[in-house]
């Protein structure tokens, strides 16, 4: 009975702070509200006890504050509220003050953080919470193109950069390991900016779940059945899949839509296209994905890469990925080490998103 009581206690405790939390929760609006209300107040008083050192303008401050934390409601008549004390100070100040052009203009400035917070509103994120959302799902998105831990004699390496310094890319990584076999999409999605990193998270956090799961060579076709699924209006995405055996070398490339994986060949010191045709992903019902068979050697490097890093309106896929050779020739000498991020920065083009992946085998485990 007393392990009972005791246990029950307990419960009655966490449940006491639960509603407590919840009840604090609920009242941090209302709090700011009374806040921002006060403060409007102050700023009043102040301007008309001290109107040469307190501008009227000042009552311009609560407003813009209300619109970064207040709900809808409590800004409409936060602003309505303004508007009426602001009037009163501006006609209490001397004839010099252009009464009339201030309280216009407060009251454009309040229909505007009014707007801005009624989308807010609409989306359920109120305040500066649809900011925060923006940046957490731009870290998910970059978080889930880190690459997996792989066996000594091996290196992976990702570098990804979005078009005109945007902060959301249509370009993604998604990769595993599974029973000693690494598998890697490098993703483009239709688009720049912000609708493509929407559309790009939607895609990763799918495409991540078949990785490993589905076979790989029906890795594509089930990528294909899901974006069809979405219904966008013209809107699709290319695709460069590997699955390489960390034990043999052995690998199996496949495309949709995407410029060929590149392989340098450490033996013979060349560089070769692997050509894998297939079509884009979300264009057709059923399509088929050839396959290109290779073997990483000890020190040979196979390069995933988007369009953006060899494809301009000046120059062609095929200029773009010899340039792209030419450039990581470079890095031979020193294993391709960094090469990932050099390469974005040097080789990438600034009007798209680029993207490119590196998986070396070390010549010396």
């Amino acid at each position: 009975m007393n392990w009972r009581g005791g246990l029950a206690g307990v419960v009655r405790r966490v449940g006491r702070r639960v509603d407590a939390l919840v009840r604090r929760a609920r009242r941090s609006h209302a709090m700011a509200f009374a806040a921002i209300l006060l403060m409007t107040v102050v700023f009043a008083v102040a301007s008309l006890s001290w109107e040469k050192h307190f501008p009227a303008s000042a009552l311009i401050i609560p407003l813009l504050l209300g619109g970064l934390l207040l709900r809808f409601k409590q800004l409409l008549v936060l602003t309505l509220f303004t508007l009426t004390v602001s009037s009163f100070v501006v006609m209490s100040r001397p004839e010099e003050l252009p009464k009339t052009g201030f309280v216009l203009v407060l009251g454009v400035i309040g229909w505007i953080v009014i707007t801005n917070a009624k989308v807010r509103s609409q989306l359920g994120v109120p305040g500066t919470r649809g900011e925060s959302m923006l940046m957490e799902l731009r870290d998910t998105l970059n978080a889930q193109s880190d690459l997996p831990e792989v066996p000594v004699g091996w290196r992976l390496e990702v570098a990804i950069r979005s078009a005109g310094g945007s902060t959301f890319s249509g370009d993604f990584v998604v990769s595993t390991t599974h029973e000693q076999v690494l598998e890697v999409a490098l993703v483009d999605v239709s688009g720049k900016g912000i609708d493509a990193g929407t559309r790009a998270l939607l895609l990763s956090g799918a495409f991540g779940g078949l990785l490993g799961v589905v076979p790989a060579q029906d890795f594509l076709p089930s990528a294909n059945r899901y974006i069809r699924r979405q219904d966008w209006d013209d809107d699709f995405a290319t695709v460069v899949h590997v699955a390489v055996d960390l034990q043999t070398g052995d690998f199996d490339v496949r495309t949709a839509g995407h410029p060929p994986a590149i392989l340098f060949d450490a033996w013979a010191g060349r560089w070769q296209t692997r050509e894998s045709d297939g079509p884009l992903l979300g264009l057709m019902e059923a399509p088929e994905f050839a396959v290109n068979h290779g073997q990483l050697k000890l020190g040979d490097a196979l390069f995933l890469y988007s369009d953006g890093m060899v494809e301009t309106p000046r120059r062609d896929i095929g200029r773009g990925t010899d340039r792209l050779a030419g450039h990581a020739e470079r890095l031979v000498g020193q294993g391709f080490l960094g090469g990932a991020r050099e390469l974005v920065d040097n080789a990438g083009g600034p009007g798209d998103d680029s993207a490119i992946v590196i998986i070396h085998r070390l010549a010396h485990g």
